[in-house]
């Protein structure tokens, strides 16, 4: 079962209002309790590639201003128009580490290829591996460290050059 499938069943689970559900396989686990089973918690085991852990609790952090925005020269506008950019695929919270005691998945000026995980995204407790689907380099996070993130949010600016 891959991210995005996760992500699905707790979108059905969430819609159908039901208090718990779980799924299991041999080699996976997924229980998901809903507000309506009196605790909003979702917990897992999983294959190897996913990531486990405890992260800090989420902190409400200021979004960009949008007066700072409408500062910015008409040339940058334009040249950010050359760059890819990598989206959120969820709403949640955006982590740039896997948990606070690691370094950050990428820097601005590296090297992502197809694949490579960039960042996680916290939803309902559960932990998910955002992958670049672009090859590049990042000249730019667009995103600070903890805060939230929306479906479709640009999260980086991708060079493909």
């Amino acid at each position: 079962m891959d991210i995005r499938e996760i992500q699905n069943l707790i979108k059905f689970v969430s819609k159908a209002e039901v208090s718990e559900v779980k799924y299991k396989t041999k080699d996976f686990e997924i229980t998901i309790k809903t507000p309506l089973a009196g605790n909003d918690t979702v917990s897992y085991i999983s294959q190897p590639a996913m990531y486990q852990g405890q992260a800090p609790a989420p902190q409400a952090a200021p979004q960009a201003a949008p007066a700072a925005a409408a500062e910015k020269p008409a040339e940058a506008a334009s040249d950010d128009s050359k760059y890819l950019t990598i989206k959120s695929p969820m709403i949640g919270t955006f982590y740039r580490k896997p948990s606070p005691d690691k370094d950050v998945f990428v820097n601005v000026g590296d090297e992502v290829s197809n694949g490579k995980v960039v960042c996680v995204i916290e939803a309902m407790k559960l932990f998910n591996q955002i992958e670049s689907e672009i090859s590049g380099k990042i000249v730019k996070i667009l995103v600070d460290d903890a805060t939230p993130v929306e479906y479709d949010q640009p999260l980086f600016l991708v060079d493909p050059s």
